[in-house]
């Protein structure tokens, strides 16, 4: 179903650029890493210990794209440059799943300690909400429900998390507890406010994880997170920029959150 136009290797694992059958762009990765990572709650921190990166049978990782570009435009994601966008189908948000598998022929997905699939690539799952259900079912059947399911929104307005059980979990990407800046970093008007992004409640195994990519020390406001995000359902996690053109253009620099990588 697709056509591999580039790849860039990590030390655990590689993101590809891929091209469907009518032509459209979309991006998807293949991770690993250690099991003790899981425990990021219990542990109050999610960084390695060591340059021991585990393998795909400790925590195997596919981030997929639900769109080919994204109308939200976030200002430090490369994804809103492109001239336009396009919802992908089921069908195509699973195949990105199988080139993965396919890849990597030599590594059973049920023989890992965890099986995850990360919506949080390219586009805004719940702008394409019907397609990533359908994936995330067609999945389930196939694997017999032993995928942990990793689903990331900006938090669409009058969205239905209703169905965010189990073993599918929600990623809100706040990036900043200042409302003027959080408008400025993701411009898309549609979007919840952050009084009712902390009103969100699944019914999921795992917490709700809050992620913030700070760009400045204003962006983290311990009185604001205290007062609309109660620690019984949500997770705080702090990501680094990935920088691209699209964060430089916009002078948003290194963040203040330090990104290392290991060749």
């Amino acid at each position: 179903m697709f056509t591999c136009l580039a790849f860039n290797k990590f030390a655990n694992g590689g993101v590809y650029a891929l091209e469907t059958k009518d032509g459209l762009i979309i991006e998807t990765t293949d991770t690993f890493l250690p099991w003790y990572t899981k425990d990021a709650v219990g542990s109050k921190q999610n960084t390695l210990k060591d340059s021991d990166l585990g393998s795909r049978l400790e925590r195997w990782m596919i981030g997929v794209s639900v769109m080919h570009g994204c109308p939200c435009k976030c200002k430090f994601c490369a994804t809103g440059q492109m001239p336009k966008w396009a919802v992908l189908t089921a069908e195509e948000i699973v195949a990105q799943v199988d080139f993965i598998l396919d890849t990597n022929p030599e590594f059973d997905p049920m023989s890992a300690k965890e099986f995850k699939i990360n919506y949080t690539r390219m586009g805004e799952p719940f702008l394409n909400l019907e397609n990533v259900k359908q994936a995330i079912a067609i999945l389930d059947k196939r694997y017999n429900g032993k995928i942990h399911h990793y689903v990331s929104t900006i938090g669409v307005k009058d969205s239905d998390f209703s169905w965010i059980k189990g073993n599918i979990t929600l990623q809100i990407s706040l990036h900043s507890l200042d409302k003027k800046r959080r408008n400025k970093l993701i411009p898309w008007r549609g979007k919840m406010s952050i009084e009712e992004l902390g009103k969100i409640r699944t019914q999921s195994n795992l917490m709700t994880t809050l992620n913030l990519t700070l760009v400045d020390e204003d962006d983290f406001d311990i009185e604001e997170l205290q007062k609309f995000f109660d620690p019984k359902y949500f997770f705080i996690k702090l990501s680094p920029i990935n920088r691209n053109a699209v964060s430089d253009k916009n002078a948003l620099g290194k963040g203040i959150i330090e990104a290392r990588n290991i060749a």
